[in-house]
């Protein structure tokens, strides 16, 4: 895997190998910072289920300037250590745990991000909840803040009343949606 733009530009990242995961393809990947590249510039980030770190790490390169990296994964979590570690890139912080447990453990703590990955296992209902949340718990994100995610899965986003998919772009079989939040109409 290699990061494809920004100030690690063609530096190799460390991938996995664990069952019902794959890292983002590089065209995908090249794709939504593309459609989000507005967005990157001094924000903070959360990569949910970050595997190796792909997506908060390409986040870095391009000039987000914190990034939180969650698995519940303990070998992801050593990947992501260590490419961060080859990288020297700083202002990171790793989390191994439950995504649900880390989104309210964020909220108390009155973290506020500007752009959420969510790219969970495939043929999970991650999404779904990790969507859930974030609809009931608007202040995790920034007032311009954004929610990327990358599924198969056909996810009903419709339900969550307080987001809007501002982006949508398909690749093959997988979906990439943008989502922020619905603006007041007052």
């Amino acid at each position: 895997m290699k990061i494809i733009s920004g100030k690690y530009k063609g530096r190799k990242i460390q991938g996995f190998d664990i069952i019902g995961t794959r890292p983002t393809m590089d065209r995908v990947k090249e794709s939504i910072f593309g459609m989000i590249q507005n967005y990157v510039n001094e924000a903070t980030v959360l990569d949910l289920y970050a595997g190796s770190g792909n997506l908060g790490i390409e986040a870095l390169s391009n000039g987000a300037s914190k990034a939180y990296f969650n698995d519940i994964n303990k070998e992801s979590i050593k990947i992501i250590k260590n490419n961060i570690n080859m990288l020297k890139a700083d202002n990171t912080i790793i989390i191994n745990q439950d995504a649900t447990k880390t989104l309210n453990d964020l909220l108390k703590q009155k973290v506020i991000f500007d752009i959420i990955f969510v790219d969970p296992p495939y043929n999970t209902d991650e999404i779904a909840k990790t969507l859930c949340f974030i609809n009931n718990n608007l202040s995790i994100l920034s007032d311009n803040g954004i929610i990327v995610c990358e599924t198969e899965l056909q996810i009903p986003y419709e339900k969550f009343k307080n987001l809007n998919i501002i982006k949508s772009r398909s690749y093959g079989k997988k979906n990439v949606n943008i989502l922020k939040k619905c603006q007041n109409e007052n």
